[in-house]
């Protein structure tokens, strides 16, 4: 068991393109968002796990001889599968929840209660220890902030029990764990996933995992050839949305007007495709003309997108404000409200993307000037965290 406290941080996603059409078979490009979630892990002698989620208010901890004593056999030996509804109530027991803790609150402890006891139970006694966990990321938007937790947790649970080793040596401000030890924190990282959401596509923490961007099609995961960070403006509507209304929404039309709803699918899928050649392109030597396209498809993507009927106001009205600053934007996700990205070329004027920052937030919205294509999960020495993430994970 390590002694020293480990530093993790995962990054979100957003979708770039082929949201709604990935659920027809049709490509999707995911890509890591660098608004991220750091974790710390200080492991001590207290006989004490415990638990802080100062985003949602969360603050538990459980004695570990009492913890020892539990009968874990329901969390199964061998190969990692997926967590039966008996074994969600015995992790229930576990975790004695207050009567008002909401649903995703209590979502949150039962994946750490999960991934904790499967990872750590193997050592003849479990460690005390207390996590830490602070998000740049705003939850329930559609931005991957589950499955950066869940990466988090499993990369420093898996690092603190020695089943892989703390890649950062002396010195060194941040460094990436080997491919291999990356598919075993995806591994467990999924099922943190599986408890927070049932039957998550494993999109969201493969792209926590490893960064960059991903092409994802019929179960089908691959990685990209590294493409430039591409800076962005995230856009928060806060309008709130029902994915699964949005999705049935998308079939009902699809079975309503086949001939006019298969070739919308088929085109965004192109458009999918396209984006990635491009982006290949611009992994080796990107060029003024590689963002023109880039805003071409978005803006084709997201008329298509309002084809299908999941546009809204809100991110008509993103689109207008953009529009009018010379920027291009389209939804990311389910639609329907929630976020939208804006792509933001290299020659922009600082002034003129903050004039479209004040305007998007005068309506209501939150904005982030950030950059999609980020790092995968890392392991960070406390002196290269800056102010606002240490004040985070102290909870100032």
């Amino acid at each position: 068991m390590l002694s020293e406290a480990l530093l993790v941080s995962a990054p979100g996603k957003v979708i770039l393109h082929g949201e709604h059409a990935v659920v027809h078979g049709k490509v999707a490009l995911a890509v890591a968002l660098n608004l991220r979630t750091f974790l710390r892990l200080q492991p001590h002698n207290g006989g004490k796990v415990g638990l802080n989620l100062p985003n949602i208010g969360i603050k538990q901890t459980w004695d570990v001889a009492r913890l020892q004593l539990l009968d874990t056999s329901f969390l199964e030996q061998g190969d990692i599968t997926a967590i039966t509804p008996e074994q969600m109530e015995n992790l229930k027991e576990v975790a004695v929840f207050r009567e008002d803790s909401a649903d995703h609150r209590q979502l949150a402890v039962l994946a750490f209660l999960y991934l904790y006891l499967s990872i750590c139970r193997k050592h003849r006694a479990l460690p005390s220890l207390d996590i830490v966990v602070w998000s740049e990321l705003p939850t329930g938007a559609g931005l991957g902030s589950s499955a950066a937790y869940s990466v988090c947790l499993a990369a420093a649970l898996l690092t603190a029990c020695e089943e892989i080793p703390n890649p950062l040596k002396d010195k060194e401000p941040v460094s990436r764990w080997t491919e291999e030890d990356l598919e075993l924190i995806n591994k467990w990282a999924f099922q943190g996933e599986r408890v927070i959401h049932g039957s998550p596509s494993g999109v969201d923490n493969a792209v926590s995992t490893w960064g960059g961007a991903l092409r994802y099609q019929q179960g089908k995961i691959s990685s990209l050839k590294r493409p430039p960070a591409l800076k962005i403006l995230l856009t928060n509507t806060k309008i709130p949305r029902s994915t699964k209304t949005l999705v049935s929404g998308v079939r009902s039309r699809l079975l309503k007007f086949p001939g006019i709803v298969a070739p919308l699918l088929t085109s965004i899928d192109a458009i999918s495709v396209e984006c990635e050649r491009v982006l290949g392109e611009m992994a080796a030597a990107p060029a003024p003309e590689h963002y023109l396209v880039l805003e071409e498809l978005i803006d084709m993507n997201q008329h298509h997108l309002n084809a299908l009927g999941v546009g809204h106001a809100s991110l008509d009205r993103l689109c207008q404000v953009a529009r009018a600053h010379g920027l291009h934007s389209k939804l990311t996700g389910a639609g329907g409200g929630g976020c939208g990205i804006t792509l933001l070329r290299p020659d922009l004027e600082g002034p003129e993307v903050e004039a479209t920052k004040q305007e998007l937030t005068r309506d209501g919205f939150d904005c982030w000037e950030t950059s999609i294509g980020a790092p995968g999960v890392s392991v960070h020495s406390a002196a290269s965290l800056d102010a606002a993430v240490r004040q985070g994970l102290d909870g100032l």
